[in-house]
C-alpha cells in the first residue's frame, strides 16, 4: 500500500479480495447459489478461472469471512474491448459496508490499468425489477443504454436494463 493512499481509495476496514482458484471455487458456487436467482453453468465456473480475467474475478471477504463475489469476462467485438460484469453480489447482512463499492472500484481500476488490449467500457445487465441495483451502478457512473427484452429466460421479469460506463485509462 502506498503512503499516498487516501481513505477514499482504501477498501473498507475488514475487507479483502482473493483471486479465484480451483480451491475456492466451491465457495464461489455456494455464494452464487445464495446471491443470484440463476444457476450458472460449468462453463461459467471454468471461464472465471482463466488467467486473463484474474484481475476481474474476485472473492470478497469481510473479516476473513467470504461474503461476496465479482466475476467478469473480456469481450472483443469489432475491435472494441469490453469488460462484461457477469455477477457481483454481497450477502445481505454485509451490505451497507461499502463492500460492493469497493468490489466495483477494484474492477474499474483493473480495467483502467489493463495494458493490452485497452478496455473501452464495462457493461452489465440488471433485472428491471431491481431498481436498487440500478441506482447503485448509476451512483458509480454507469448509464442506462438500453433494455434487453427477454434477457432472463427462467426468472420474471424477463427484461434487463443494460448499463455501461466508459473506461478511461489513468494518464
Amino acid at each position: 500500500m502506498s503512503t499516498t493512499a487516501t481513505a477514499s481509495n482504501l477498501p473498507p476496514r475488514g475487507a479483502s479480495f482473493a483471486s479465484l482458484t480451483p480451491n475456492n471455487l466451491g465457495t464461489v458456487r455456494k455464494l452464487n447459489s445464495v446471491l443470484f436467482p440463476i444457476k450458472y453453468s460449468e462453463k461459467f465456473y471454468t471461464d472465471i478461472l482463466l488467467p486473463e480475467v484474474e484481475d476481474f474475478c474476485k472473492l470478497v471477504y469481510y473479516n476473513d469471512v467470504p461474503v461476496g463475489t465479482v466475476c467478469c469476462r473480456l469481450e472483443n467485438k469489432d475491435g472494441q474491448v469490453s469488460l462484461y460484469l457477469m455477477t457481483m453480489g454481497i450477502l445481505a447482512p454485509y451490505r451497507s459496508r461499502q463492500l460492493g463499492s469497493a468490489s466495483l472500484k477494484l474492477v474499474l481500476d483493473a480495467a483502467a490499468a489493463h495494458p493490452k488490449p485497452k478496455i473501452d467500457r464495462i457493461y452489465l445487465h440488471v433485472q428491471t425489477s431491481n431498481a436498487d441495483a440500478k441506482k447503485f451502478y448509476e451512483r458509480h457512473g454507469f448509464v442506462e443504454v438500453g433494455v434487453h427484452e427477454n434477457y432472463y429466460k427462467k426468472i420474471v421479469p424477463h427484461d434487463a436494463w443494460i448499463l455501461e460506463r466508459k473506461i478511461t485509462s489513468p494518464e
